[in-house]
């Protein structure tokens, strides 16, 4: 409007009298002041036009450009920028759920600097307690360094089909001198050292950095022949700051995250997990490891024909009941194993979703010993079970115990898996 209403007044202008050379020139002059003025205008009307038809067919795309803002009042910046993209983008790939049964947790608390960490054992090389900027941590060697977590009896079966893994990290490789192989292997039972049933390594040297994943697809006979990739670049994590790292495996599906944000996302691995170490080679530096935790439980199995319905849900409305042979108890006694508190749950969010229902609680053995001693270890197990449902916020009036002994079986009892089976707890809606 300004630029128009200048040369709006330069041809008034040009309309005083004049000699006639100048009056020539001034005509000419006058002729162009004219059709740059209509230009102008043109340009104006298209200009807002096509602002109005792009509103039109684009109805959420009201934000212009800053080169674009100075030449049109009607500019609004109201609109969904692109840091609000990436911000729902990130957002989607943030589903990382901590396993709620712990069993192993190290952080670092009362390690004495320079010793060997008191609750890991040593594959390869070797590693030591550190304290970085306040912080007690692990330092892996930069030469060698391969650990894994020091377990009761020594056992390598531990992890199972649903865990979860978390740590903290730190590498510094500002100086860009070259960074170690980090890894986090996951390993069958019966496998040794570098046969994996699956791996995430570490790629953190250079400007750009990544993540891969190897892994024993379902069809694969054996547990460490890793046919599988996936790889994803991220970064920068060499920084010399601490990173949080988590891993979450269901069944079949391997997730890892970086910072809480999912890198790594694969929907069919092999299952058969049983322990775990950590690996860093090679470097200038050591690698540093704190806050390492690893759980039962994991991030909900994504099945694109499943509801949203729990599995105990589900169970009530296909039979009436759940039953369940995850709820553990000590042998002969009725002291709920901690593993048992992860189904717990299950039945306690499924109370406290559905206030009115009620549930008998059935407790049943196998015929392993008299009745005399199953029957009462039945009901004390029972009402082991709902004082933790009470105990998780369930409304115990809502909630009665039942010992049910070895009196209603539903496999054989003479074998070890018929008296599994028969070892349970069910939850009669009632």
């Amino acid at each position: 409007m300004k630029r128009l209403t200048i040369l709006a007044a330069i041809a008034a202008m040009l309309m005083w009298p004049a000699d006639a050379d100048a009056q020539g020139w001034l005509g000419r002059l006058k002729d162009k002041a004219v059709d740059a003025a209509k230009r102008t205008v043109e340009n104006n009307v298209e200009r807002k036009t096509e602002k109005k038809v792009d509103d039109a067919m684009n109805p959420s795309k009201k934000g212009k450009s800053k080169s674009s803002k100075a030449d049109d009042a009607d500019y609004d910046d109201t609109g969904m920028g692109d840091d609000d993209f990436i911000n729902d983008t990130q957002h989607a790939k943030s589903d990382f759920v901590p396993g709620s049964v712990v069993i192993f947790e190290d952080n670092m608390q009362g390690e004495q600097v320079g010793e060997f960490p008191s609750k890991w054992d040593l594959v390869r090389g070797n590693a030591e307690i550190a304290r970085i900027n306040g912080a007690t941590c692990i330092a892996m060697n930069h030469e060698d360094s391969w650990i894994t977590p020091l377990m009761k009896d020594g056992t390598r079966d531990y992890l199972g089909d649903v865990f979860t893994v978390e740590y903290d990290m730190l590498f510094d490789d500002r100086p860009k001198d070259g960074a170690p192989s980090i890894e986090l292997d996951i390993m069958h039972p019966k496998a040794s050292r570098d046969n994996e049933l699956f791996t995430i390594e570490y790629w953190l040297g250079g400007d750009k950095h990544s993540f891969s994943c190897g892994y024993c697809m379902t069809s694969e006979p054996s547990f460490s022949h890793k046919e599988g990739t996936s790889r994803a670049e991220a970064g920068p994590f060499n920084d010399a700051r601490w990173h949080h790292y988590a891993l979450s495996f269901n069944k079949r599906a391997i997730k890892f995250y970086v910072d809480g944000k999912r890198v790594i996302n694969v929907p069919n691995a092999k299952s058969g997990a049983g322990w775990l170490t950590l690996f860093s080679s090679g470097g200038q530096r050591p690698t540093y490891v704190k806050n390492v935790r690893i759980a039962k439980g994991a991030v909900d199995l994504y099945d694109r024909n499943a509801t949203d319905k729990s599995e105990v849900e589900k169970a009530i409305m296909e039979s009436g009941k759940f039953v369940t042979n995850n709820i553990l108890f000590e042998t002969g006694k009725a002291t709920l194993k901690a593993e048992s508190m992860a189904e717990i749950q299950k039945v306690a969010d499924f109370m406290k979703k559905n206030p009115s229902v009620r549930f008998e609680v059935q407790g049943h053995t196998d015929n392993q010993g008299s009745d005399a001693l199953n029957d009462p270890l039945s009901q004390q197990r029972a009402e082991a079970v709902v004082k933790a449902l009470e105990g998780l916020g369930v409304d115990g009036f809502n909630l009665r115990a039942v010992g049910k002994g070895s009196h209603e079986p539903v496999a054989d009892n003479s074998t070890d898996a018929g008296r599994a089976k028969n070892r349970r707890v069910e939850f009669i809606k009632k």
